[in-house]
């Protein structure tokens, strides 16, 4: 599967999300598109997502940025899925765009329901 990964950033997302991603099984069976891990490489973010399988949206943090990658991905119709720590309170709106929600404790916990999510 190919899975773009979006998230705000502010967000701590070489420790949080990135390492853990790379880290993981998950890595070894899906193809992930981290798209700040190579700040080098510029690439054309919308015609990415809307070839990808899956976007998987970190949502803790609010983000302008984010918001216009998950505009991209609904009307590309790529399924969204966003995730998001415990204690975040997140954007209202994102109701538009996908159902489902994905609420982890640590990032453990994070991996761990990323892979139930994926393997159904």
């Amino acid at each position: 599967m190919k899975i773009y990964v979006s998230h705000s950033s502010d967000y701590d997302y070489i420790n949080n999300l990135y390492n853990p991603i790379n880290n993981s099984i998950l890595s070894k069976s899906n193809t992930f598109y981290l798209p700040h891990e190579n700040k080098n490489n510029v690439i054309d973010t919308k015609d990415l997502i809307g070839n990808c399988d899956l976007v998987i949206a970190e949502v803790s943090l609010p983000s302008t940025g984010q918001g216009i990658e998950l505009g991209w991905a609904n009307c590309s119709k790529t399924p969204i899925v966003c995730i998001y720590e415990k204690k975040a309170k997140i954007s209202s709106s994102l109701k538009f765009i996908t159902d489902k929600f994905i609420e982890y404790e640590d990032t453990e916990d994070m991996i761990e329901k990323i892979g139930e999510f994926v393997s159904k």
